[in-house]
Parts: C-alpha cells; structure tokens; sequence
C-alpha cells in the first residue's frame, strides 16, 4: 500500500513540476487592431453564379502557347498558357473572375476520373484581376485535363465552369511538355 500512495505522489509532484515549467512569468504582447464595425459592409459579397457555358470551346491562341475556353467574341472563362521558355516547361491555369490583391485559394477541377486542386492566386494581368497558378508542365496534377471527359472548375466564390468533353486541353498539355507549341487540337 505504501508503494501505491509514494506512486501516487510522485506521480502528482511530476505532474506539478512539468505545469511550472510551463508557466511563463510574463505574457506575450497581443498586437491589437482597431476596425470601425460603422465603416464595415453590412452584407458580405455574394458569390458569382457559375457562367453559362452553352456553346462554349477550346480555342488556341494565335501563338500556340495558350489555348482559351469560352464562348466566341467573349471573354474567356479558362485559360491554359504554356511558357516553353522555362525549364522544365510551366503551365499557368487562369480563371478569369473577379479578385482582389492578396487573394489566395484552392482552384478544384474535376473530370477524366481526377481530382486536381490547384494553388491560385490574385494577379493583376493586362488591367484585370484574375486567378492564376504555374506549375512544371510534368505535374500530376494536369493529368485531370488529359482525357475527352466532362470538366468541372469551381472557383470559391466565382461560380463552377461546366467544360464539355474535349480532348483540346490534354493534347495541349502534353504539346507544352514536349516544349512545342500548340497546333490547333482536333476536338
């Protein structure tokens, strides 16, 4: 019985030991900053409904070293640009919508059985604001546009593109990681 009650106090004298050297004497300043709630939005933005995609295609620009997907005369929703120049070869995915500087997010795509999350983030490119990531044109990744399936591209807040099955995207992706440019993909 003895044993089980010196057990019991060394375990409590551990216990405390460990608890005081966590304790620290001071604390930590806390960087406080001011907001003024009246000068605050009342209502948080909404989000961007998903675009009609009727009619919508794969287009190459006259470069080859991006290919667009959008309605003719419009602006596009989707781009895919390659950067041959670099080494190894870059894609860049841009989804043209709205954001503000300092944004960040996860750009999901889905289609030809993959799940592909991309790391976008806003630019400011030729007067617009957009969503764009790069990545090495040998990233796994890009396999979710290799295929003739259905696409699907959700942007938080800026709607999900619907993208009819293509095989556009695929052989363009696998012409920029063969440092070539584009020829104009059969659909």
């Amino acid at each position: 019985m003895r044993s089980v009650r010196n057990a019991g106090i060394l375990a409590t004298a551990l216990v405390l030991t460990n608890l005081a050297a966590c304790h620290r004497s001071e604390q930590e300043p806390v960087q406080a900053q001011r907001i003024a709630f009246d000068k605050m939005p009342s209502e948080g933005e909404q989000p961007l409904a998903s675009p009609d995609t009727t009619g919508a295609s794969w287009t190459v620009e006259a470069n080859g070293q991006a290919i667009d997907f959008g309605k003719p005369g419009e602006r596009p929703l989707l781009t895919l640009i390659c950067n041959t120049g670099a080494s190894p070869p870059q894609v860049t995915i841009v989804r043209h919508a709205p954001a503000r500087a300092g944004e960040k997010a996860l750009f999901p795509v889905i289609g030809n059985g993959k799940i592909s999350r991309f790391e976008v983030d806003a630019a400011r490119v030729d007067g617009e604001w957009r969503w764009q990531g790069t990545l090495p044109a040998d990233d796994p990744q890009l396999e979710v546009f290799a295929g003739s399936n259905r696409l699907e591209a959700t942007l938080p807040g800026g709607g999900t593109v619907k993208i009819e099955g293509s095989a556009a995207p695929g052989q363009f992706i696998a012409a920029c990681r063969q440092r070539a440019p584009a020829v104009k993909p059969s659909a």
